[in-house]
This record gives C-alpha cells, structure tokens and sequence, in this order.
C-alpha cells in the first residue's frame, strides 16, 4: 500500500506542476483586445480558435487529476491498522504461571573438616 501512496503522491507533484504552467501560459481576459488590433498574432501556433481551447482543456484534465489524487492520499492516509481495545470484546488467551520452584538448601558444612576455596 505504501507503493500506492507514493505513485499517488508523484501523480500530484507533476500536475500541480502542470497545471501552475498551464495557467501561466494562458492569455488573460484583455489579451484578445490587443490581438484584434494587430499588435499580435494569435492563431500562429494552435490553429485559427488560439490557444484558449487547448490550455484549458489540459488545465481542468490536469486539475482534475490532482484533486483525484489528493482524495486519494486522504484516503490511504486514513486507513491505519489499528489494534483491537479493551472492549472490543476479543479475549486474549490466558496463560496459567509456571509451577513455583522450591529454592535448593545451601550446602551445609561439616566443622570438622577446613574450607577449601575453589
């Protein structure tokens, strides 16, 4: 699933990416105005409609695919493992202790025979 989120992740970089060059590439609004009045050409590249219909179509593609990645990070990133609680009502299994073991007598001495260090 990590593989997921960091394909999704790449897939959000490259079009916002995308979609910040295509905004920035397109003409504003008052653009059209100089155009009509000969200071530009602009039907030279995209065809005789410009470049309006081609750039917006590939920003709101673009766009879409980056809201469609940052849900799907929102919900890889939601999915977590989670640990069933106290009352979830699973028991664990109990496991009996082991048998006390009686503590060994220390060795007892004779006194008539002298300690030997070993």
């Amino acid at each position: 699933m990590e593989w997921f989120k960091t394909l999704l992740i790449v897939l959000q970089v490259i079009s916002a990416l995308a979609v910040i060059l295509l905004v920035l590439l397109q003409q504003g609004k008052g653009a059209d105005m100089g155009a009509a009045f000969g200071s530009g050409a602009s039907g030279s590249l995209f065809g005789a409609s410009g470049s309006a219909n081609f750039l917006s179509h590939t920003t709101a593609i673009f766009a879409a695919v980056f809201f469609i990645c940052t849900l799907g990070i929102t919900w890889v990133g939601s999915k977590k493992e989670v640990s069933p609680g106290v009352l979830s009502g699973t028991v664990a299994p109990v496991v009996a202790p082991a048998a006390p073991v009686a503590p060994t007598p220390a060795p007892t001495q004779d006194p008539t025979k002298p300690a030997v260090p070993k």
